[in-house]
């Protein structure tokens, strides 16, 4: 093969898999291609840049090719662009004359990890007040027992075989916490009601919905149905709401967009950063899975990705300044009846038409 057609050939792929996730489609191969969205912006840029080596002014087929790679390098800037300082904050810094603050910790920590030394000492370092662990099974609530007993007088503990418990644990009082099953009768979810010290109510959902995978779930819909689920119950609350957990989604993505459309939640990755925390394994194979979303009575006051703590994920640290009398500064707009529509299509995949947005 000519090294001209050796390039055209691979941008050609770039253009492909730029196209791809466009298709409202679940499957999962299409689905997974909403992940390494910074990988592919590169590969897209770097696929223009050498085809100029070959780049025959002549040709105007030429001309066609390098304009469709740069306006897919152009779309896919536009997904990211947000999660950089080009673009203001969503999630507002807090003020100085706030007294009123909650410090998150959150980890997957890799079912068949076998080293619990790592997360008992971030936990203890951190000493979050609110702390959620995805993939716990028994052996995992057993080691860390020791740690978080001393630390955490409220807990709710999933421990599974099947890499979806889920351990939760808090300083401060929960208020009927309960463990409910959304989507499918295996994977659970917590929401609890949380008092913080000034005596305000905050209302918490930790979920871990399944990955678009083919060892896993062969199509998004569970994933996507469950985001729309606790959307749509955050966006029905009447308390300060928090999201958190492995969302098995990017930040960029249409689901997750969507998401945040409907619940009215906040991403502190706006206008901030990526906070990759997958893959800790990978360098290059890196990009945002692990997630918190806060409600408008939030304020951002730090934010980052911890050490390794030998998973396939980095732990996510957070810490909020609770600023209600602040909150209708960056409340957002409610859903639009589009919006609601497309919502409640994820919905009926999953639920056969029985569940409905209002």
């Amino acid at each position: 093969m000519k090294l001209k057609q050796f390039l055209q050939t691979f941008g050609l792929i770039t253009v492909i898999l730029t196209l791809l996730p466009t298709l409202d489609l679940d499957y999962w191969f299409i689905r997974m291609l909403d992940f390494p969205h910074i990988q592919l912006t590169i590969l897209t840029l770097v696929s223009a840049l050498i085809f100029l080596i070959k780049f025959d002014f002549k040709d105007y087929k030429d001309y066609l090719f390098i304009i469709t790679l740069l306006g897919c390098f152009i779309f896919q800037t536009s997904k990211i662009i947000p999660f950089t300082p080009l673009v203001n904050t969503e999630l507002k810094d807090y003020t100085t004359t706030s007294q009123d603050s909650l410090t998150l910790f959150t980890a997957n920590l890799l079912q068949k990890n076998k080293n619990p030394s790592k997360v008992m000492q971030a936990i203890q370092s951190i000493e979050a007040d609110v702390v959620v662990l995805t993939e716990a099974n028994n052996r995992w609530k057993n080691d860390l027992s020791s740690v978080v007993n001393s630390l955490y007088p409220y807990k709710v503990e999933i421990a599974l075989p099947n890499t979806y418990g889920m351990l939760f644990y808090s300083k401060h009082k929960l208020i009927e916490p309960e463990v409910k099953y959304l989507i499918n009768d295996s994977i659970p979810s917590i929401h609890t009601k949380l008092q913080l010290p000034n005596q305000s109510i905050v209302q918490f959902y930790a979920i871990h919905p399944t990955p678009p995978m083919p060892q896993e779930n062969p199509m998004s819909t569970e994933r996507d149905a469950e985001l729309m689920l606790v959307a749509k119950l955050a966006n029905d609350s009447n308390y300060p709401v928090i999201v958190l957990g492995d969302l098995n989604d990017v930040a960029w993505s249409e689901t997750s967009n969507l998401f945040k459309k409907i619940s009215g939640l906040l991403d502190a990755r706006v206008g901030r950063g990526f906070y990759n925390t997958y893959n800790a394994k990978n360098f290059i194979l890196r990009w945002p899975l692990d997630h918190i979303f806060v409600s408008e009575e939030f304020r951002f006051k730090n934010k980052r990705v911890c050490k390794s703590i030998d998973s396939d994920h980095f732990p996510l640290f957070m810490s909020l300044s609770f600023e209600p009398n602040l909150a209708n500064a960056q409340k957002k707009e409610p859903p639009t009846s589009l919006e609601i529509e497309e919502a409640n299509k994820h919905l009926e995949k999953h639920f056969d038409n029985k569940t409905h947005f209002d």
